[in-house]
Order: structure tokens, then sequence, then C-alpha cells
């Protein structure tokens, strides 16, 4: 029963989430389907935007969709393989970096298989950069919330 517990509350998170990363690399989240709500959105902030402008910003936020996403997987896995682990930190850190590459290697394979979507090594490393950009945020807010403690 504890594993059952232990896998619903730490190890679903995470798999819902590769469940979003596999819906957002098929057709539905192609920069197509993407430039439909960003599009208009930059129009309505900026009437005289450019076309070379608004292409420009729809990249810049396709790709910080993939730091965002990546990084949010980097921190459910690492909550996750800490559930029950006392001091694992460089080895989790070390796995969940690894988790993320395997995952965003697949998603990319997964994406030259829909037709409307590109699969490309630059997305790999920008989603490792928000895996391990993530993780160095969280090292880092730990090392100042530790330092608060000892100076307490």
């Amino acid at each position: 029963m504890r594993c059952v517990r232990t896998f619903l509350k730490y190890w679903l998170p995470v798999t819902i989430w590769l469940g979003v990363i596999f819906i957002d690399s098929t057709d539905l989240m192609s920069a197509e389907h993407t430039s439909r709500f960003i599009e208009p959105f930059l129009v309505w902030l900026r009437s005289d935007i450019s076309p070379e402008t608004i292409a420009r910003v729809h990249l810049i936020v396709r790709k910080a969709a993939h730091l965002t996403e990546y990084g949010i997987l980097a921190l459910l896995t690492l909550r996750a393989l800490r559930a029950g682990a006392d001091r694992i930190e460089k080895i989790a850190f070390g796995a969940v970096v690894c988790i993320a590459a395997i995952v965003a290697a697949c998603d990319e394979y997964h994406q030259s298989f829909v037709a409307s979507r590109t699969a490309s090594p630059v997305d790999v490393a920008i989603d490792i950069t928000g895996a391990v950009t993530a993780l160095a945020i969280l090292w880092l807010c730990q090392r100042r919330r530790r330092r608060r403690w000892a100076l307490a």
C-alpha cells in the first residue's frame, strides 16, 4: 500500500508531465497551430508590429516553452527520486539531467514522424538547458536557505 501511495504522490506527476511533453510534440502544438494564438495576441498588444518581429517573438516563445517544460520535468523527477531518500543529492541531480536528456531525444525522435514538426538537436540542447537551469535555481535557493538557518 505504501508503494502505491509513493507512486501516486511522487511518480504520477512525473508520468502526467511526460504525457504533456508527448502531447506538446504532436501536431497540436506545431508552430502553425501556436501561431494562431501568439500572432493575434501580439497584434492586439501592438497593432503596428512587423511580420518579422512576430516571427521572432513566436520563435522565442516556443523555445522558452522548451526551457520551461523540461525545467518542470527536472523538478518533478528530482522530487520523485528524493522520495524516501535522505542524501542522494548529487546522484539525483545527475540522474535527473540524464532522464531529461533521454526524454528530450525521444521527444525529438517522435517529432520526426509528425509531418508538421521538425526534429532538432538544438531543441534537445535547449531542453537539457531548461532542466539544468531549474536544478541550478533550486540548488541556489536551497543553499541560500541553509545559510539563513546557519546564521540564525
